[in-house]
């Protein structure tokens, strides 16, 4: 049976009104049962610029936003410029006759001008041309307008009956001009077994911290890690959860560290930049052995970069947060679904091995918008809170960091009767009394170092390591880490179409790294490339300083877009044409 893929895209500005017919498509799809996968590439600016939403469904799970474009809706004329040259043969424009001019279009796609003053009577809104466009795209697809109606209602209903039925009746409008003007699509739109939920990566780490026990939240807001915030805020008296929004990152860092030492679950979000204020507080959770979460969602960077555009070039930055040998916990999540469920799992290792543990997301993912089973949420996963004390003791002489055969000490909250302890930032004795004290002990100071990395290395065991995806004996084997999972597991298909088989070594947590595992998956590779969204590389490297591996080839993007999966397609088959060893894909779509 044929698969449904189905992709479109709706451009604008600023202001257009782009997210509600994204948010009432994306709805519709679900609600079929159809898996969704959305990215919006946006400018920096509250109005204007351009903006560039895709929207894709399909009958089987999606991990990309995908190629190919079935439908464009242009709200205005810089979308039609920027994008008509791009769509392919059966694909179909949707825009405002009135006020836009197509130019010339490629052979086989077909216009579909709306005549939006006729439909709706001449109204000023502008905006009105959006619920006019759905009602073309009902129409084309073969839908029957019932389903619109229903949810518009919802979209709209606390507005009011009268702005209901004005965005009702526009949508009918066009609806039936397109079913008298413009031939529909010929693939039906079929519906999945049940009805899907829908949401974003930022939405999903915000939710695997509720399913956690995270009961304090803090940031300040930055870009693209607000999401996060916007979900704690929203939830957070119904589920218990303290959030505070704070002056600056390095208040954020610390109130984060506060909370954690005082026994509850803690966690915080932000970006590069604000990350780079927050690094010093990270060594001090480190030396005082208290388990905290933080959460890097990269964007293009340095400095301010590009503030809402996509990037993988933090890698270094939480390798090396602040000064000092310390351990951590880095994992980098695939998708939505996958950062919802490392949370817990995360949380349930800092808090085993008493460190921090850092989520390396990036914009990708968590302001993408992918569709989820409701059964693969599980708002109550195992936790486990490591060696932690709860009972009061009338024993004196508790030592918070007792040097014991695998490193970890028992941890007593503060205020618990009987377990009087000292903390600080700087190196201590197992008491906690500082060794600079005693003229900076150099036998103390070396059992403290020893003792937290062996506590390390006795946890770390628990995280597994990567596994190979596809045949053994594939012709190439492509290596990537974080969200280029999606775009590499599609162009592995994509490359069988070509006569190349592939296959995937995914890394998913970049410390502990497993290199053995990760040094024996290569070293039968036939061909090895890396994919990353960054420049230099740096996963490259940091995979060569651990293991000592090399590759055979590169793909890299660093424009501020993501993969496309025809993107590392060409990579792949240039470099087994022996024409390079450094793929830079180039964006076709200016957005």
């Amino acid at each position: 049976m044929k698969q449904f893929d189905f992709a479109l895209a709706i451009g604008g500005a600023a202001g257009d009104g782009i997210a509600t017919p994204g948010n009432i498509l994306a709805r519709i799809f679900i609600r079929r049962g159809l898996h969704l996968y959305a990215y919006n590439a946006y400018q920096s600016i509250i109005r204007g610029g351009h903006i560039f939403l895709t929207v894709r469904a399909s009958d089987q799970k999606v991990y990309s936003h995908g190629d190919k474009l079935d439908l464009l809706l242009c709200l205005n004329q810089d979308t039609m410029d920027r994008h008509l040259s791009l769509m392919g043969a059966g694909a179909r424009v949707i825009f405002n006759g009135d006020t836009i001019q197509p130019g010339t279009a490629g052979e086989g796609v077909r216009l579909c001008p709306m005549p939006v003053k006729e439909l709706t009577d001449n109204s000023k809104n502008k905006l009105v041309q959006n619920t006019v466009a759905l009602g073309v795209t009902m129409s084309l697809l073969g839908l029957d307008f019932q389903i619109l109606e229903d949810a518009l209602t919802l979209q709209f209903q606390r507005k009011g009956q009268a702005v209901v039925d004005e965005n009702v009746g526009v949508a009918r409008a066009g609806f039936d001009h397109a079913s008298a003007n413009f031939e529909p699509f010929p693939d039906t739109v079929p519906s999945g077994p049940k009805p899907l939920a829908v949401w974003t990566g930022n939405e999903a780490l915000a939710m695997g911290g509720a399913a956690a026990g995270v009961k304090f939240y803090v940031a300040y807001p930055m870009s693209p890690a607000t999401g996060v915030l916007h979900w704690m805020a929203k939830n957070a008296r119904e589920l218990g959860i303290m959030v505070r929004q704070v002056e600056d990152e390095i208040a954020v860092a610390n109130m984060a560290i506060g909370a954690a030492h005082a026994g509850c679950r803690a966690m915080c979000a932000t970006s590069g930049g604000g990350f780079a204020l927050m690094t010093e507080a990270i060594g001090m959770a480190a030396m005082m052995e208290l388990p905290v979460v933080f959460i890097n969602v990269q964007r293009a960077g340095p400095s301010t970069g590009v503030p809402t555009k996509t990037e993988q070039g933090d890698l270094w930055q939480v390798l090396g947060a602040s000064q000092g040998d310390f351990e951590r916990f880095i994992v980098a999540p695939t998708d939505a679904l996958d950062a919802f469920k490392t949370i817990p799992e995360l949380f349930n290792l800092v808090d085993k091995c008493q460190c921090p543990g850092i989520v390396i997301s990036d914009l990708l993912i968590s302001e993408g918008t992918f569709s989820v089973d409701p059964d693969d949420i599980n708002m109550q996963p195992t936790i486990d809170r490591g060696e932690l004390i709860t009972e009061p003791s009338k024993t004196d002489g508790y030592l918070r960091y007792k040097d014991t055969e695998s490193g970890i000490s028992p941890r007593a909250l503060p205020g618990l009767e009987g377990y009087v302890h000292v903390v600080a930032s700087d190196e201590h004795d197992e008491d906690g009394i500082l060794i600079s004290d005693e003229f900076t002990n150099p036998h103390k100071r070396r059992k403290m170092v020893e003792k937290r990395a062996r506590k390390f290395q006795t946890v770390a065991q628990e995280v597994p390591p990567p596994e190979l995806e596809g045949p053994q004996d594939a012709e190439v084997t492509l290596i990537g880490w974080g969200s280029t999972y999606g775009v590499i597991k599609e162009a592995v298909e994509q490359l069988k179409v070509e006569g190349v088989t592939a296959n995937h070594l995914a890394i998913k947590w970049i410390v502990p790294l497993h290199g053995e595992a990760v040094t024996d998956i290569l070293s039968r590779a036939k061909r090895t490339i890396i994919v990353e969204n960054n420049y230099s590389g740096q996963f490259y490297r940091y995979l060569r300083s651990e293991t000592g591996l090399s590759v055979d080839g590169h793909i890299r993007k660093y424009d501020g877009e993501p993969f496309m999966p025809h993107h590392i397609v060409a990579g792949v088959l240039e470099q087994l044409a022996g024409k390079t060893d450094r793929s830079v894909p180039v964006q076709e779509i200016m957005v």
